[in-house]
């Protein structure tokens, strides 16, 4: 069997972080859980741990460096290996004009997204490059194939930053046998609206698409964290061993209207 694989999994207290924790500790895989809000991660620790699996917790702001360091390099002082990083946590941001966005809105949607995606992975190669591994990184289809929310600048801007990052390092870490890869969900039915903050007018700049039949070919419907969960163990696991610098949209065709 081996020795067991661990996963470290950012914003693992809630939506997509939550459902894939599960998902990787159901499967076998020791989870360490970086979360700002602490008593969502106990939650799903405690859920872990009821049902026969391994976690650990750390307080860590993704946008610190300082924090990330530390945060990582206690998982690897604790299991001794790091097989998997999912780099999931991250917030809408400002909702605003480009004109009345304020830079210190857009500076904060970019450090929490894009710089942290660059922080964790520069951070987790030490530890991962001796055994490989796999990176995989939550964008959107919002700054990839959709451009059409109105407001959503600062956001769509980081996503699309991941997923040219994204590439250039799973070209760079190919040779360490590191596999980075993005997965770009649409609408899911999460909590990350409550970070969130709609400012200005944006009625004056909206344009207005109507789809009478729904924006969600496929069901009619946002998706769920454990769909998402699915295709993240998919690209943690040897099943996708020949995978790498590759966007995955999972939106039911929402995309593609």
């Amino acid at each position: 069997m081996g020795e067991q694989k661990t996963a470290i999994v950012t914003g693992g207290g809630s939506g997509i972080g939550k459902a894939a924790a599960l998902k990787l500790a159901e499967q076998g895989y020791r989870v360490a859980l970086f979360e700002l809000k602490e008593e969502r991660a106990r939650e799903v620790g405690e859920f872990i741990d009821s049902s026969g699996g391994t976690y650990m917790i750390e307080n860590v702001d993704v946008s610190n460096e300082e924090k990330v360091a530390s945060g990582i390099r206690h998982v690897f002082e604790k299991w001794g290996r790091i097989d998997v990083l999912f780099d999931n946590a991250g917030i809408n941001g400002t909702i605003a004009p480009i004109e009345e966005m304020e830079a210190s809105d857009w500076d904060h949607t970019i450090q929490t997204n894009l710089k942290s995606t660059f922080l964790l992975v520069k951070h987790a190669i030490p530890y991962m490059k001796e055994v490989g591994g796999s990176i995989i990184i939550t964008s959107s289809i919002n700054g990839s194939r959709t451009f059409s929310n109105i407001g959503f600048s600062a956001y769509s801007s980081s996503k699309a930053g991941q997923i040219t990052f994204m590439k250039m390092a799973a070209l760079e870490l190919a040779r360490y046998k590191i596999r980075v890869n993005a997965i770009c969900p649409g609408a899911v039915d999460t909590n990350i609206g409550q970070n969130t903050e709609e400012k200005g007018n944006l009625d004056k700049v909206r344009i207005p698409v109507e789809f009478p039949n729904g924006d969600k070919p496929l069901e009619n419907a946002p998706g769920n964290p454990e769909q998402i969960a699915d295709l993240v163990y998919f690209l943690a696991s040897e099943h996708s061993s020949h995978i790498t610098g590759t966007e995955i949209y999972i939106d039911g065709a929402e995309s593609l209207l």
